[in-house]
């Protein structure tokens, strides 16, 4: 029974840091790929470079939040600790937690100054454009 519960915990970590890899990817794609039409419509107040930085932020957010599970999952399966490995996994996880809760300060801060953006770039892209 413990050793199935390894294997399967293991297929678990790998899975979630294959799910952290893939929504970095994909949030990369779509970051670069609203950027590049930033670059090519671009606007005084900067509102499209600002959705690109949420859009991916929230993308980075979320990665970062699979490899905290994964780190978790990590110490719940590994079964002999020294004090390097605890130190290498401490340092990784407060890296992790300070990287999403800057992240997460920057999306809040950034939504309560320009909620409309934050949550409806279309419309606000379409207002930006009539005040202009």
């Amino acid at each position: 029974m413990e050793a199935a519960l390894l294997v399967f915990s293991k297929g678990v970590v790998t899975s979630l840091h294959a799910l952290a890899v893939l929504v970095i990817v994909v949030g990369t794609v779509q970051s670069l790929f609203v950027g590049f039409q930033a670059l090519r419509n671009p606007s005084p107040s900067g509102v499209h470079f600002r959705n690109a930085y949420l859009s991916y932020a929230r993308w980075l957010i979320g990665a970062l939040t699979f490899q905290l599970a994964a780190d978790i999952v990590q110490t719940a399966i590994t079964p002999v600790w020294n004090w390097n490995e605890i130190g290498h996994l401490a340092a990784i996880a407060v890296i992790r937690t300070f990287l999403n809760f800057f992240l997460e300060r920057d999306v809040a801060e950034m939504e309560r100054h320009h909620p409309l953006y934050a949550h409806d770039p279309a419309r606000a892209a379409a207002q930006h454009t009539d005040k202009a």
